[in-house]
C-alpha cells in the first residue's frame, strides 16, 4: 500500500553531479518538490562509487554502489543485483505515496518492477533517446541499429508498468508511441527557474559572441558549427565559445586549430555553474546544432538569457525556435545554411535583441512552477487509479 502522499521517491539513472539534461532535470525536480513541502528521496547511482545517504537542499539522496563505466567518463553504473536489493530496502524504509522514475535503464527498471509489485502509483518520464547510448555500447557499429530499436521496445516493456507516461515534448510523445508503444504519455516541460537568468540589453559589441553549450558527441554536430563560423567572411565579427566535455573534445579542438578562424573559436572545457552562467549573459547568439534533442535544457537556458538562437530543424528543436521570431533554423548538415544564419545576426545588433526578446517571451511557458504544477497533478492522477486520495 502506498505511504504518505507527501512522501515522494524519485528514481535516476544520472543524477547530480552528473552533467547532462537527465540528470538536471531529475535534480530540479527533486529540489523543486522539496520546496513546496514534500519529502523527496532520490534513488540513483553513487556519484562517489561507495554507497552514500546525504541531505542535498532538503533532498535525501540514497547513492546506490555504482562503477564508472567504460567509455564514458561522466557516467556512472550500478550492478543489477545489488540495485534490486538496494531498491527494495528503501521502498520499504520510505514508504512513499508516489514513484516517480527518469528511467528505465538499471535503477529505473528495479524501482518500477518493485514499486509495481507492491501496487504504488508510478509515474515514468522518459530523457532518453536511444540512437544517444548505442555509440557508447561496446557492441560493434553494425549492430547500433538493433540495438537501439531493441532499447526503444526496451523502454516500451519496463514503462508499460507505470500509471502515467510524460516526456519533455509533444515531439518525444510522438517518438514513445511510434518506437516504444507507449500511446498515452504526455508532454510535461522540463521546465527551468527562469530567475537564474539575466536577460539584459546588450551593448553593441564589436565582436559579439556565438555560444554552445553541451556535451562534445557525435549527435551534438559541433564540428558543423566549427566549419560554419569558419566559413563567415572576415568582415563579419564574432568569436565561437564552445562550453562543455565529451568524446569528441580532442578531434573538435583539432578540427577548430586546423580553420582559418582558429583565433577566434574558443573550447572552454567544463565550467561550474556561475561561470555558464556567465557564458550566457555575455554571449550575444546561441546556436544548436544536435539533432537528437528531446528538449535541449540548454536552449532553455540561452533563451531565458535572452539570447536569439540558431538551431538544427531536428527533432524537437523546432518547439523552442520560431523561424524569424526568436532566432532561426536550418537544416541539419548544411554548413553554408548554418554560417549564413550565424551571419544574419552577428551583422545586426537591432535584430539580436529583438529575437532576444522574443526568446525571454517565449521561455516564459517552460517556467519550473508550471511544470512542479503539472507533475502535481499528474500525481494525484496516479493516486487516483489506485483509490488514494489526492494531495492534501
Amino acid at each position: 500500500m502506498p505511504g504518505s502522499p507527501r512522501t515522494i521517491l524519485i528514481g535516476a539513472d544520472t543524477y547530480p553531479p552528473a552533467v547532462n539534461g537527465a540528470a538536471r532535470f531529475a535534480g530540479s525536480l527533486a529540489t523543486g518538490l522539496a520546496r513546496r513541502g514534500y519529502e523527496v528521496h532520490v534513488v540513483a547511482p553513487s556519484p562517489h562509487g561507495a554507497p552514500v545517504r546525504e541531505v542535498r537542499d532538503g533532498v535525501v539522496l540514497h547513492g546506490l554502489r555504482s562503477h564508472r563505466y567504460p567509455s564514458h567518463d561522466n557516467l556512472q553504473i550500478c550492478s543489477p543485483w545489488e540495485t534490486r536489493r538496494g531498491v527494495t530496502e528503501i521502498l520499504d524504509e520510505v514508504r512513499p505515496g508516489i514513484v516517480h522514475t527518469n528511467g528505465s535503464f538499471i535503477v529505473g527498471r528495479a524501482l518500477v518492477e518493485a514499486a509495481h509489485r507492491r501496487d504504488l502509483p508510478v509515474v515514468a518520464t522518459n530523457h532518453l533517446m536511444p540512437e544517444n547510448l548505442v555509440g557508447y555500447l561496446l557492441v560493434p557499429r553494425a549492430w547500433h541499429g538493433t540495438v537501439g530499436r531493441w532499447l526503444w521496445q526496451d523502454i516500451g516493456r519496463v514503462y508499460a508498468k507505470a500509471d502515467v507516461v510524460t516526456a519533455p515534448t509533444p515531439r518525444a510523445v510522438e517518438l514513445l508511441a511510434r518506437h516504444a508503444g507507449l500511446t498515452d504519455a504526455l508532454p510535461v516541460s522540463n521546465g527551468i527557474d527562469t530567475d537564474r537568468y539575466t536577460s539584459t540589453v546588450r551593448p553593441d559589441t564589436a565582436e559579439p559572441t556565438v555560444l554552445f553549450v553541451g556535451r562534445l558527441d557525435q549527435e551534438k554536430r559541433v564540428d558543423e558549427l566549427i566549419k560554419a563560423f569558419a566559413l563567415l567572411p572576415a568582415e563579419v565579427p564574432g568569436r565561437l565559445e564552445i562550453v562543455g566535455t565529451g568524446t569528441k573534445a580532442d578531434e573538435l579542438r583539432a578540427l577548430a586549430a586546423s580553420t582559418g578562424a582558429a583565433d577566434r573559436i574558443h573550447l572552454r572545457g567544463f565550467v561550474p555553474d556561475d561561470a555558464l552562467l556567465s557564458a550566457y549573459r555575455d554571449a550575444d547568439v546561441f546556436c544548436m546544432p544536435g539533432v537528437a534533442e528531446l528538449q535541449s535544457l540548454v536552449t532553455l537556458e540561452a533563451m531565458s538569457s535572452g539570447l536569439p538562437v540558431v538551431a538544427a530543424d531536428a527533432m524537437a528543436l523546432p518547439h523552442l525556435v520560431r523561424p524569424g521570431v526568436n532566432g532561426w533554423l536550418y537544416t541539419p548538415g548544411d554548413v553554408r545554411e548554418l554560417a549564413n544564419r550565424l551571419g544574419d545576426l552577428l551583422t545586426d545588433a537591432g535584430l539580436r535583441r529583438r529575437m532576444g526578446a522574443a526568446s525571454r517571451e517565449l521561455v516564459e511557458a517552460h517556467a519550473v512552477d508550471g511544470t512542479l504544477d503539472a507533475f502535481e497533478a499528474i500525481y494525484d492522477k496516479a493516486r487516483a487509479m489506485h483509490g488514494v486520495a489526492a494531495t492534501v
